[in-house]
């Protein structure tokens, strides 16, 4: 069996229309994408299972209609075989509380998605609230990472705190460069978070345009283990079929591969509820 037959679980990715008002029409219809072309490319990518927030909970930055986006993600994830979903959680909007609380006792809901940077909220005030709230349902949060809101440094005393969740700290690689391109940039910040982390808790995903770069994810698994890398596309921001065959043609053991692709995401997912063996996949 060669890696490529490995079908994958994609802890990272959105649908919908991506719309940013800086952004001309053109680049905002190529990071656009339905439901049905998201897994399209995830089949073409070998990918199982692909949980998605909808960009309609996350923009235009400041300005989403969350719980419409979590009310449409819900009914598109549940009628299609191989999506799961990531409710978005705006501690700015206490109803999406009430919103996960339901959602997440659906079996296709694995977990919440919070958003700092498009939010617009410093997660070093408001996080303590939404990691309470995840470990009182013993659940996963999958959050961006890497800007001025959501520093990875900033996220650790919560996660730390509450051990009952467990955090992926999207976009390994990502740095506040992106936004003020006088900063330095840093691509270590996700990694460095992780070793502070008390327990078996914290995760990194591969979600990010640096990790494409020869050396990053090589470098992350020898700073944090295997064990904590998971794969994540964003797509369709990213097209998944790269992202893919940058974990199939890293520099890395193949048993360290199906880690990161399949093995690693399924362990954490069982770990917090979500059996992947009970649920129906894309149909081929």
């Amino acid at each position: 069996m060669t890696i490529e037959t490995v079908q994958a679980i994609d802890v990272h990715a959105h649908y919908g229309r991506y719309h940013r008002h800086e952004f001309p029409a053109l680049i905002n219809g190529f990071m656009s994408a339905d439901a049905s072309v998201v897994l399209q490319r995830a089949k073409r990518a070998n990918t199982q299972h692909t949980i998605v927030s909808p960009y309609r909970s996350l923009l235009p930055r400041g300005e989403a209609d969350v719980c419409a986006g979590n009310d449409e993600a819900a009914q598109v994830v549940r009628a299609t075989p191989g999506l799961l979903q990531w409710v978005v959680v705006q501690p700015l909007q206490p109803q999406t509380y009430e919103q996960a609380e339901q959602m997440l006792q659906h079996p296709t809901c694995v977990g919440i998605k919070i958003h700092p940077e498009e939010h617009v909220y410093p997660i070093a005030e408001h996080g303590r609230a939404l990691f309470q709230f995840a470990a009182q349902h013993q659940t996963l949060v999958l959050a961006h990472s890497g800007q001025p809101n959501s520093l990875p440094h900033d996220f650790m005393p919560f996660a730390n705190e509450f051990p009952e969740m467990s955090l992926i700290l999207a976009h390994l690689g990502n740095g506040p460069e992106a936004l003020a391109p006088d900063i330095t940039p840093d691509a270590s910040l996700q990694v460095r978070a992780i070793q502070t982390a008390r327990h078996d808790n914290v995760y990194v995903d591969t979600s990010s345009a640096r990790s494409i770069q020869p050396g990053l994810i090589e470098w992350a698994v020898t700073e944090v283990g295997v064990d904590r890398v998971l794969y994540g596309t964003d797509t369709p921001t990213y097209f998944a079929g790269m992202q893919r065959t940058r974990i199939d043609q890293a520099e890395l053991p193949d048993a360290d591969k199906r880690r990161i692709l399949r093995d690693g995401p399924a362990a954490l997912l069982k770990r917090h509820g979500t059996d992947i063996g009970e649920l129906p996949g894309p149909d081929r």
